[in-house]
């Protein structure tokens, strides 16, 4: 328990989404935080240019002092000035446009900011105006919009903005060192405040950014999972393809977030999460070949629950049925005959999956083997003898789960003695799917959908496709899909010998699998090609 709880810590941070648009830099900072800064600062440089540009047309056209905006009785200061601002603006949106989105864009960033203020400096003091007309510098909003929208690291941040801030007091200097005549320094410097007052202000956003990005990176080194790329989303959660920091091994993530679900109570909270803790749990027992393997699972300090499993190379029953059509039946069994391996364990643990559907059963290649089954998804798993009800059935009150065209009758009741057989109903489901390529039943709602599982006689599989099925593989599938579960085989195990018995028109091959993957999914039929990790140091203190 101890050991768990131990690695239930060390992974934690593994629910920081890692993508290929947020890995971190050598800074500390995530590629996705560094474009967002990149999207912004493009959109500071357009805003700077126009207004650059809408200086030199009331440098040129209107009167000084026109609307605000800062114009001279010689024009060829703010001509220069505005001319260079628009380049330099441009500049700054090529560079942003077509370079690429790491650390450097913060360093350039800044020069940025020194070299706009330099420019809006020179024009405030150019004719060495009366300190008493003049209102707040342009300097001080163009340092807080930029501290806002494209901080750097806090000392950076703090010098580049107090070398903003003093560009007024500067050219006051130069002014009057080219002989115009300009207030004392003292009363410059009390005019100039709001610029040094912004400057100190600049460093709260790029603080609150650096304290983000400590956080980011002790999950990258701290983690032993970072999540690489989402694989889907789904009613118990999502998945995350997942990279291990020091071992050649991928695997995938799920998490779930109890609140993002539709959980508005805690009580409903306790219920989700329970029910996934469940998933862990059940699919840790199991040890056959053809149920996904788990490698760890937690709880976050955020409340999300996760678990790291085995990352697949293939395709979920369901879509490979949409894609490529019904199975011949000698193929549909074989991998019948899987599903059925990796159930009759659940079942000797007395575990009923309750949620068995071709959207869970993963069709795989496995090193050299293809066509492997992997079973998914054991959240509605139910103990089963010696275990009450209601303690273990983690659902909410007077809600069916599970998946309306697999569910056996006595599920939508919702009988207390609902067992095995339930999964061994859904199984029948899954194969007349699998070789006619349509549900048992069709209907528009869920509701028709269960009444026609309650009251309906299915059509023998043989009549719903053109394939040719033998009347043994009708007959082990009816069997299945009676509304009495009694008339069922009375688990996966027993299923699994009459698949094994029935005729299904010769053996599915390893050759024609290999075939098959070949012709038809060549990308997933070669090996994974895996980068080894580089290999961690370790210090002689370690």
């Amino acid at each position: 328990m101890k050991q768990a709880q131990q690695g239930r810590r060390r992974l934690d941070p593994v629910l920081t989404p890692w993508t290929d648009s947020t890995r971190a830099t050598g800074g500390g900072l995530a590629d996705g935080v560094l474009q967002g800064i990149s999207r912004r600062l493009s959109i500071l440089s357009v805003v700077a240019g126009t207004l650059w540009a809408i200086s030199l047309v009331l440098n040129n056209w209107f009167p000084p002092g026109f609307g605000g905006m800062t114009a001279f009785a010689f024009p060829w200061p703010g001509n220069l000035v505005g001319a260079l601002g628009v380049a330099l603006a441009v500049g700054m949106w090529t560079f942003l446009r077509f370079g690429r989105a790491d650390t450097a864009i913060l360093d350039v960033g800044l020069v940025f900011l020194v070299v706009n203020a330099f420019g809006i400096g020179l024009l405030d003091e150019w004719g060495g105006r009366d300190v008493r007309v003049r209102s707040v510098s342009w300097i001080a909003l163009v340092i807080l919009v930029y501290a806002m929208n494209a901080p750097s690291t806090p000392r950076k941040t703090l010098v580049a903005a107090l070398v903003a801030a003093s560009m007024d007091p500067l050219h006051a200097l130069f002014a009057h060192l080219r002989g115009v005549s300009v207030p004392p320094a003292v009363e410059v410097m009390v005019q100039y405040w709001p610029n040094y007052a912004a400057a100190l202000l600049a460093v709260v956003p790029a603080q609150v950014l650096e304290r983000l990005s400590r956080q980011v990176q002790r999950a990258r080194e701290a983690g032993s999972y970072e999540l690489v790329e989402a694989l889907g989303h789904g009613g118990m959660g999502e998945v995350w393809r997942a990279e291990h920091r020091l071992l050649a091994r991928p695997a995938a993530v799920k998490i779930i977030q109890p609140r993002v679900l539709g959980a508005a109570s805690e009580a409903a909270v306790d219920v989700i999460t329970r029910r996934f803790m469940r998933e862990a749990q059940a699919t840790a027992v199991l040890s056959s070949p053809h149920t996904v393997g788990l490698y760890d699972f937690g709880v976050t300090d955020q409340g999300s629950f996760y678990y790291v499993m085995e990352l697949l190379n293939g395709r979920d029953l369901e879509s490979f049925v949409r894609e490529f059509g019904p199975l011949p039946v000698n193929r549909a069994v074989h991998l019948l005959r899987q599903v059925c391996h990796s159930l009759a364990e659940a079942h000797s643990r007395s575990l009923v999956h309750r949620d068995v559907k071709p959207a869970n059963i993963y069709v795989c290649r496995m090193g050299l083997d293809y066509d492997f089954i992997k079973v998914l998804d054991f959240g509605l798993v139910k103990f089963g003898e010696g275990r009450s009800v209601a303690r273990t059935y983690a659902t909410s009150e007077f809600v069916t789960s599970g998946t309306p065209g697999y569910m056996a009758p006595e599920v939508i009741l919702g009988g207390a003695e609902t067992d095995r057989r339930a999964d061994v109903y859904a199984l029948g489901c899954v194969a007349y799917w699998m070789i006619t390529g349509q549900l048992v039943f069709e209907a528009d709602t869920a509701m028709r959908m269960f009444d026609e599982h309650l009251h309906a006689a299915p059509v023998p599989p043989s009549q719903r496709t053109e394939l040719p099925i033998p009347r043994e593989v009708d007959e082990v599938i009816l069997r299945c899909l009676d509304k009495d579960p009694a008339r069922r085989p009375r688990d996966a195990a027993e299923l699994y010998g009459m698949w094994c018995d029935c005729g299904a028109g010769g053996a599915w091959t390893k050759e024609a699998a290999r075939h098959w993957w070949e012709l038809h999914l060549p990308e997933l039929s070669r090996p994974l090609t895996l980068a080894m990790p580089a290999a961690p140091s370790v210090s002689p203190a370690q």
